[in-house]
């Protein structure tokens, strides 16, 4: 790639960032009417419209956005490349952005990147946690860490542990309203839902005598974190489904039951996903392998 093409491509990020050609000029040392024209030119090569442009504001058209994304993961991957081959391979640093499920991300999670960061001390993290699933090219995600069986994609992926779903309980509130016997029991008991960006999780899934069936719980109360919801089922207030991995401290430590294990028991496994290119960053493939090797410790 010519390198006045890269400087091109620069100003056209900068510009996008900081909303107007004339603060990305000033960046590159350009007056406002030379960056406008080197976005011109640019949209004329292409023969796209990159920018929507008003007296007051700047705004990337659905195709600039798009562009914008592409040029984005290579200026990185160039960057990794010319970092290898400047620094070698044993020098680990960077900034890992990561999306991860909040529970998970809270009281596992954590743990695993302090003793990472550790071990490669000039790695930097920036960590979203929430239970509605990232975008890893709309958000700008390297390493998203979820549950549950994968959607084809064109993201690579990597097994980090297998996993189930399970209903779980505190004692106090076995005590209070007892176990219950069959799924369609739960319908009448107080029961914690996780609500997502796909809505709430009240159908629950699980194995009866003849197949897969759902059960719809109703007398629920509702939070989009995980880790709330896994304190409120400490604290008695409802059956929850967790996934396993997220309660196998209280389960060990007896503060959770599971209930109804001969039904619920969805597989639900934990994976990494990250963008599929040749050339992944050695911090992006230390820390899969650091994940990896914790996870299955457990």
């Amino acid at each position: 790639m010519a390198l006045d093409r890269l400087n091109d491509i620069r100003l056209f990020l900068d510009a996008a960032q900081l909303g107007g050609f004339s603060a990305a000029g000033r960046k590159h040392g350009l007056s406002p009417a030379a960056a406008s024209a080197c976005i011109l030119r640019m949209e004329a090569a292409l023969g796209i419209k990159l920018f929507e442009r008003t007296t007051r504001r700047l705004r990337l058209t659905d195709e600039g956005e798009q562009y914008r994304q592409a040029c984005q993961i290579a200026l990185d991957t160039l960057s990794d490349a010319e970092l290898a081959l400047q620094e070698g391979r044993a020098t680990v640093r960077g900034t890992v952005r990561i999306s991860a499920p909040s529970d998970l991300g809270r009281n596992r999670l954590l743990d695993y990147l302090s003793e990472f960061q550790q071990q490669y001390p000039e790695i930097k993290f920036s960590l979203s946690l929430s239970d509605t699933n990232a975008n890893l090219v709309g958000d700008e995600i390297d390493l998203a860490i979820r549950y549950g069986q994968l959607p084809d994609s064109t993201m690579a992926a990597r097994l980090l542990a297998t996993n189930h779903r399970v209903v779980c309980a505190s004692p106090s509130l076995l005590e209070r309203v007892g176990v219950p016997a069959r799924p369609r029991d739960l319908a009448t008991l107080p029961t914690l839902v996780l609500v997502t960006g796909g809505g709430p999780m009240h159908e629950w899934k699980y194995a009866g005598p003849e197949g897969p069936n759902v059960l719809r719980v109703t007398h629920h109360q509702t939070t989009n974190d995980g880790d709330v919801l896994r304190k409120w089922a400490l604290q008695g207030r409802g059956f929850a489904l967790k996934s396993r991995i997220d309660i196998a401290d209280d389960l060990a430590a007896g503060r959770l039951v599971t209930v109804l294990s001969d039904y619920f028991a969805e597989p639900a496994p934990l994976n990494a996903l990250y963008h599929r290119s040749t050339l992944m960053p050695a911090r992006l493939r230390y820390l899969i392998d650091h994940l990896t090797a914790r996870f299955a410790a457990m």
